[in-house]
């Protein structure tokens, strides 16, 4: 964008507007002005798009408020391509949907080398082109932020949008303003190019946002949760000025549309992508850099290259001052990419490789040994805290003596941590070869814990068990379980509230959440009368509940959500079930010899009979309802005797309100890919069950909309 000479040029003037006097006619003032227009610009180059800047925050601070003083006083020099006007003072009411000049498609995922060959493979197969030709590629880091779509006319931003459905985005002009990596004024003119849409991708530094959450934090605001979600809530702010604090930034990866005056298609005076992306780095846009070492966007002359390319980017994602969740595989021949084409869903041409899940190393500095609520007895390691996906990590669970045992893990040692899916964390392996002979073995405890009873394993299962059904650990845990939305959905009880009240002695069992002193409660700190009134609501409503919810809610082992309608539909009150035997269990179908067991088990104790007669005598309802029964499904209805799976994102449901329609149409849910499942419904980044599923060939894929028509909305 600028020659050595006139980098230094800009320099030397930045220097001598810093010590220039304030003008005090217009003319100076129109000089002055330009000056400091010119430099500015400059050095938001060298900050948002190199991250190179030559001067100090402090002298960037200087010669923008002498602009902002200029103007002030001078208000008819106001430029709208002024640096000053990135900012504006009003407030955006709502923003206006806009429809995108192209497509913005989805891109299709890869996982490995394999997926990588056979995108290859299918590109040259849909050409007509030798298997054994070289395609050239482009690759470029696929940054996890908020796409955006930039419009310019006559080298002026006029419009920014916000990816939306692909078809249409939310205008958020006012906020992309505040960008200074976005130019508010852009050469395209040079190139005769009258109009252009371009695609880019709105992220925050790692650095800088963890100066966002320090500042955050001692404000005593909610930290956010990482630097993607940052940048996109930043994105659709109501005030430009708070998109500016979060210091976004945008990288350009794409002209997606250019045109003449008479609106002749200016893309092709470019051969290739790459030289695309050069030419919107020489006016100013911050772009991925090509360098044949060390850049972040590179060349490659076959798939294989690609491959090692990817691979490269995927051990060092972890040193890149960005988020980034893959690489982006682009055919670099552009001609090629108009043949290749798209489908209605993401460009032939593309392809996005998936780094596999974020791994980091920490310390095991001890195990914490938890109870559960069937007295299974948890190891939890406590790590040195580390980032791992935006989030920190301090906690991982062990699972049970098994895990700890095979993987050979050791307190002091250096262990792999990885967030499956970038949701759980789990401890991959330990480090072995960093170990120094200080590291101790994890001893498992013989006793529980909390009430010190003699724990038990069954031969069948991985897991040490207190049996000591009045453990105090137990107990707490059981009444965090009958209060959940899984159970008996209490609404606003949750666990902080369970552990309060029974640190208060309020709660020793479950009948006791319903038998509080609504009064008492609200004279705590943070409740009052309102929070009080609500609470009773909640659990008042809840004695209503069907009894499979309460028969989920007693927290007998193996009894869950399933296996409770199956039993609540087969009796009339809760109680009739202290007198069954084991073969009235065993021949309800999908109700085992396990579940018999403990259920049995669960009657025989008059402990918890009596607990259910409390209940009842508070309120609680233990007869069966219209919701236990199960639903009459016609022979008629639209997936009648089918099974079906959900697999990916789902973007305008939860996949239980999903599990729960295909239910209602008649479907049967199942958990894998096998020759009995009839439907995959597949959201976003779905993955091995799609796979799968296509090899099958046997299988009827669905889209959520196809879904939702299926089984009528």
């Amino acid at each position: 964008m600028y020659s050595k000479d006139e980098q230094r040029h800009l320099y030397e003037l930045s220097k001598k507007l810093l010590h220039s006097p304030d003008p005090v006619d217009t003319a100076t003032a129109i000089a002055t002005a330009t000056d400091l227009r010119q430099v500015i610009v400059y050095h938001e180059w060298r900050y948002y798009a190199l991250n190179d800047p030559v001067i100090s925050d402090y002298e960037y601070d200087m010669l923008y408020k002498k602009l902002q003083a200029i103007e002030a006083r001078f208000p008819a020099l106001v430029t709208p391509d002024s640096p000053t006007q990135r900012v504006s003072s009003d407030l955006t009411e709502e923003f206006a949907t806009v429809e995108h000049l192209t497509p913005m498609l989805s891109l299709d995922n890869s996982y490995d080398a394999e997926d990588l060959r056979d995108f290859d493979e299918r590109i040259k197969n849909y050409l007509g082109l030798p298997l054994d030709l070289d395609i050239e590629y482009c690759v470029e880091p696929k940054f996890d932020g908020g796409t955006i779509a930039l419009v310019y006319e006559n080298d002026q931003l006029v419009r920014a949008a916000t990816r939306g459905n692909g078809a249409m985005g939310d205008e958020i002009t006012p906020n992309i303003r505040t960008l200074r990596s976005v130019p508010l004024r852009a050469g395209f003119s040079e190139m005769g190019i009258v109009k252009a849409e371009l695609r880019g991708e709105a992220i925050i530094r790692k650095d800088v946002f963890e100066k966002l959450n320090e500042a955050r934090a001692a404000d005593d605001l909610t930290l956010f949760a990482n630097p993607r979600n940052a940048a996109t809530g930043g994105l659709r702010t109501k005030d430009p000025s708070e998109t500016a604090s979060r210091r976004i930034e945008a990288f350009v990866y794409q002209l997606g549309f250019a045109v003449d005056s008479n609106g002749n298609n200016k893309l092709e005076a470019f051969q290739t992508h790459d030289s695309t992306i050069d030419y919107l780095g020489k006016l100013g846009f911050k772009v991925p850099l090509h360098h044949p070492q060390e850049g972040e966007r590179r060349v490659c002359k076959n798939i294989t290259e690609v491959t090692a390319f990817c691979k490269t980017w995927q051990d060092k994602r972890e040193s890149y001052a960005y988020e980034i969740d893959g690489m982006v595989v682009k055919v670099n021949d552009l001609q090629l990419q108009q043949r290749t084409g798209s489908t209605a869903h993401h460009p032939r041409w593309a392809i996005a490789f998936k780094f596999k899940a974020k791994q980091a190393t920490s310390k095991l500095l001890h195990v914490e040994f938890q109870v559960g609520k069937v007295g299974s007895i948890t190891p939890v390691a406590k790590l040195e805290p580390v980032q791992l996906a935006g989030v920190t990590v301090s906690s991982v669970s062990l699972h049970n003596e098994d895990f700890i045992r095979n993987k050979d893990i050791r307190l002091g040692d250096r262990v792999l941590v990885e967030r499956a899916g970038d949701v759980i964390p789990y401890i991959v392996k330990p480090m072995e070869e960093l170990r120094d002979g200080s590291e101790r073995e994890v001893v498992f405890p013989s006793h529980c814990p909390v009430c010190h009873s003699e724990l038990v394993r069954a031969e069948d299962e991985a897991a040490w068990r207190c049996e000591n059904p009045d453990c105090e650990a137990q107990l707490l845990q059981r009444m965090i379980h009958h209060v959940s939305k899984n159970a008996m959905n209490i609404d606003g009880f949750g666990e902080s509230q369970i552990e309060r009240f029974y640190r208060l002695g309020w709660l020793r069992n479950i009948a006791d959440i319903y038998r509080l002193d609504y009064e008492k409660i609200a004279q705590l700190e943070g409740f009052g009368e309102k929070s009080a009134a609500n609470l009773h609501k909640s659990i008042e409503k809840a004695k209503q509940n069907p009894i499979h919810r309460l028969l989920h809610s007693l927290s007998i082992h193996h009894l869950g959500i399933k296996a409770s309608k199956i039993l609540a539909a087969e009796i009339g009150n809760v109680m009739e079930l202290k007198d069954w035997d084991e073969e009235r269990f065993t021949n309800i179908k999908d109700i085992g010899p396990v579940l018999t067991h403990n259920v049995i088990r669960f009657f025989q104790n008059e402990k918890n009979v009596e607990l259910l007669r409390e209940m009842e005598a508070l309120g609680v309802n233990l007869t069966q309802t219209e919701d236990d029964r199960p639903k009459a499904v016609s022979a008629d209805a639209p997936l009648a005797g089918k099974t079906i799976l959900f697999t990916g994102t789902l973007s305008k449901m939860g996949r239980k309100e999903a599990q729960a329609k295909a239910e209602a149409a008649g479907a049967k849910n199942i958990s894998a890919v096998s020759g009995n499942l009839d439907y995959l419904v597949v959201g976003e980044d779905a993955g091995s069950k799609l796979k799968k599923a296509q090899a099958l060939g046997t299988v009827t894929i669905l889209t959520e909309d196809e879904f939702l028509a299926l089984v009528g909305g």
